[in-house]
């Protein structure tokens, strides 16, 4: 059995497609399929349903995509292991982080990285979607709130902190709540993901326990920053993680933060901002200065917070 038939069998189960692998690997078309029929008959299953316009894993195809990936991997680290030290890091990283956080700071973070790393390739996807790093094959994942998968590895970035603004204006015509309970006669302003309709909860700091409280509003939307626009144009009342607002607003006083005295979340309990890998992927050189980076440029605590 051929490394090089593993390589093209995995990147036809993660593109979907002969053509594309024929590209990246500079092959002809007839090349991919003759590999992946040979290794079909090696191991005695189908691994792929060949449609005219798709490709799809079958059931048996599925298993042995994710085996063989994470395979290849560890033979990948083995090799950057055991290659020179001081050879500068080649290859792809692949990075999962949800839409906002990725657009307002991992992006502009990784693109300094590249700066540094001109031979390192980033493949970063941007989803509010949960996703399985090893189903996904992603290398780093970006994952905020309670971890619940004891097979990833996890680096702390950070609290995830929420804060309720509203900008001067609104408050001029509505006194500022002094106690959660008083959202409720305010115009909240409501994220509505793909979990639905998102509920705010507050605890007093001496007590870490997240109780709800009712809120209603004239606007909901699925981007928060539509919402945190809203606020700043005088709409209403928002309840955003501090990285999601701009710092200088905050400062400018173009929003103010109301009940400073309370904690508050989205979820009935605190929740963190995470690095998370498959064990596998931190013996890769390559995702380790992506992870030790973005930790450092992040800091403790993170830049963001003041």
């Amino acid at each position: 059995m051929q490394i090089k038939a593993l390589r093209l069998f995995v990147h036809v189960a993660g593109t979907g497609s002969f053509s594309e692998t024929a590209r990246h690997f500079g092959v002809p078309g007839s090349s991919v399929s003759r590999h992946i029929a040979a290794l079909e008959e090696d191991i005695g299953q189908r691994l792929l349903f060949r449609h005219t316009r798709a490709v799809r894993l079958t059931e048996a195809g599925e298993r042995y995509f994710v085996q063989v990936r994470e395979a290849l991997e560890l033979l990948d680290a083995a090799t950057e292991t055991a290659a020179d030290k001081d050879a500068a890091p080649r290859g792809l990283v692949r990075v999962n982080v949800p839409v906002a956080l990725g657009r307002r700071h991992i992006a502009p973070l990784i693109a300094e990285f590249q700066q540094q790393h001109r031979e390192l390739s980033v493949e970063l996807m941007l989803t509010d979607a949960f996703v399985d790093p090893v189903q996904e094959g992603a290398d780093v994942t970006v994952r905020i709130g309670k971890l619940a998968d004891s097979s990833l590895v996890a680096r702390t970035l950070g609290p995830q902190r929420y804060l309720v603004c509203a900008s001067p204006k609104y408050l001029k015509r509505n006194a500022a709540p002094s106690e959660p309970s008083e959202l409720k006669t305010h115009n909240c302003l409501i994220y509505k993901g793909h979990l639905g309709v998102q509920r705010w909860y507050f605890s007093r700091p001496d007590e870490l326990h997240y109780q709800p409280f009712e809120i209603s509003g004239d606007l909901r939307s699925n981007n928060a920053e539509v919402l945190v626009a809203a606020a700043l144009a005088g709409q209403g009342v928002v309840l955003f993680p501090s990285w999601l607002y701009d710092a200088d607003a905050l400062k400018a006083k173009k929003l103010v933060r109301l009940l400073p005295d309370w904690l508050a979340s989205v979820e009935p309990e605190p929740s963190e901002i995470n690095l998370v890998f498959p064990e596998s992927r931190l013996r890769s050189r390559k995702v380790k200065l992506l992870s030790d980076f973005l930790l450092e440029r992040i800091g403790t605590p993170p830049y963001w917070e003041f």
